[in-house]
């Protein structure tokens, strides 16, 4: 396998510590205790417990229940073996990726994990093809064959040097074949996987009950046998629930007033990780509405648009204001919707308008959900509504839903505007872009960006050496710019908040930010 640990860096690593806490805090050692489960609250539940079914938040679950061939050991920011022994590219082209199977491997419940098996998780996926689902990751790939109970062979139809990073995602978990069904969507509220843990029980919207799985064999080195996770509608409910010693950490939904109080309250049982962080928000544009489908339309937004006052006013400067919609930290980063519009200006919003013919106060519809990405989240869409209309050139109305039936609303294209957040699937620029692009992408909003796909893409998928990219990366992102399709809001930051008893946040992070929830262990005495 190629590496890539010269030119990436790893982007969840932890950049500050604040120990808000006497004690040893995260930074201790420690090892399994009989104390209980370590309890991890967020306001990220899933949206199925089928990996062929979910591409989003739903992943945080799979890495720690299922197994996938390669996977992201502490420190590492390129793909190592997991249920794999060894994996690597059999040719120059970057088209055929080899795989062998760790030897023994079995299912939580005993059933043997073969080359099979895999083949069978990775051809349902197409099979299913379930909306919203990851079919999109394996757009590269021809078909898969086996030799043997532990040879896996991927033939891809083009050169794809990020195809182990795809093989990585939670997308590829492995799945026992006899529980899930070839061609649909597993129904009942169960998951069997190989990962370090089982799903021993769970409910939805509440919580995730995990034990220890005795079969796993793979790299990680579980520091506790037990785990539970429990879902709450908002960070308030959460935190609550951290000091009353209700849970032990939190990851995933804190907002900002919250992150500031810990940050700011002294001496204290709790101690808060602060770490860098590649999540983005940012706005789709429905190419079909009547409205956002102009591009003189969304040009002007993207030319009112501050940043710097969501993430100030709204944020209170726990995110950065984002000008490409690949992240900083990443080979490739830029700062594109800057060097285009420079900083908001009604003037400017107002001559792109009138050059195309648009004399009048343009509606548009802004749609947002209202339990995934943060109690902040609806007042972000009231400052986009009070930066836009004080413009005087939109009449801007919000709406919003919660995020399962908002997810079936984009998908149908209901949506004129639309905010969405993305935690990479892999850290790559390609990622940032990918995923977005073409007649069928991950938001169900057609972008044919041909210039992107057929070319671009294709082009820096061919290079191994990701820093070779670079120039594909930039000229993508320009094109991105120009069209405001996506229009990229602020990058985030990595919070953990955890009592000061709870060891191992500083590794739980992997280069996705998927919480590994095997890291966290209680100290021990001092």
């Amino acid at each position: 396998m190629y590496n890539r640990n010269r030119f990436l860096r790893r982007v969840a690593a932890i950049a500050s510590v604040s120990l808000v806490a006497s004690g040893c805090g995260l930074l201790s050692d420690g090892g399994p205790a009989d104390e209980g489960p370590i309890v991890v609250g967020t306001t990220s539940a899933p949206s199925t417990l089928d990996p062929a079914g979910a591409w989003d938040g739903s992943w945080e679950l799979y890495r720690n229940i299922f197994q996938t061939l390669l996977a992201y050991p502490n420190g590492a920011t390129a793909p190592q073996p997991d249920a794999a022994e060894h994996c690597s590219f059999a040719d120059s082209s970057s088209r055929t990726y080899r795989c062998t199977l760790r030897a023994g491997l079995k299912f939580a419940d005993g059933d043997p994990l073969n080359a099979e098996a895999v083949k069978y998780s990775v051809d349902r996926i197409r099979a299913v093809n379930a909306p919203g689902g990851p079919a999109g990751l394996l757009g590269s790939l021809e078909s898969v064959d086996t030799s043997g109970d532990r040879e896996v062979v991927f033939h891809l139809g083009k050169s794809d040097a990020t195809f182990p990073f795809v093989l990585a995602t939670p997308a590829l978990s492995i799945v026992d074949p006899k529980d899930y069904p070839a061609r649909a969507l597993r129904k009942d509220s169960g998951a069997d996987g190989s990962g370090p843990y089982k799903l021993q029980s769970y409910q939805e919207d509440r919580q995730a009950v995990l034990t220890s799985n005795g079969n796993y064999h793979g790299f990680a080195q579980r520091q506790n046998d037990a785990v539970t996770i429990r879902y709450f509608q908002d960070s308030a409910g959460m935190v609550k629930a951290l000091r009353d010693k209700q849970i032990d950490v939190t990851y995933r939904g804190l907002a900002a007033d919250d992150i500031l109080a810990l940050q700011q309250q002294g001496n204290s049982d709790l101690q808060l990780v602060d770490g860098a962080g590649t999540d983005i928000s940012y706005l789709v544009f429905d190419p079909k509405d009547p409205w956002a489908g102009r591009p003189a339309v969304r040009k002007a937004v993207a030319q009112l648009l501050d940043r710097g006052a969501i993430a100030h006013k709204v944020y209170k400067d726990t995110v950065d204001p984002l000008y490409s919609m690949v992240p900083k930290g990443l080979v490739g980063h830029t700062t594109a919707f800057f060097d285009d519009y420079g900083d908001p200006s009604d003037a400017k919003a107002r001559t792109i308008l009138r050059d195309a013919g648009i004399d009048q106060k343009v509606p548009l519809t802004l749609w947002y959900t209202t339990d995934r990405y943060g109690s902040e989240t609806a007042l972000m869409f009231q400052e986009l509504k009070r930066q836009l209309e004080g413009s005087g050139l939109f009449t801007v109305t919000l709406k919003s839903r919660p995020w399962k039936t908002y997810v079936v609303g984009y998908q149908k294209g209901e949506y004129p505007v639309f905010g969405r957040g993305w935690s990479p699937d892999f850290p790559d620029a390609d990622n940032f872009i990918a995923p977005f692009t073409g007649e069928q992408n991950a938001l169900g909003t057609p972008y044919p960006a041909k210039e992107i796909t057929d070319r671009l893409l294709p082009h820096s998928r061919a290079q191994s050496d990701r820093a070779q990219t670079v120039k594909d990366m930039e000229q993508a992102q320009r094109i991105i710019a120009s069209d405001v399709q996506l229009l990229p809001l602020w990058q985030g930051r990595q919070y953990v908040a955890a009592s000061d008893d709870i060891s191992g946040g500083e590794q739980a992070l992997d280069p996705s930010t998927i919480m590994m929830m095997w890291t966290l262990h209680r100290k021990t005495s001092w």
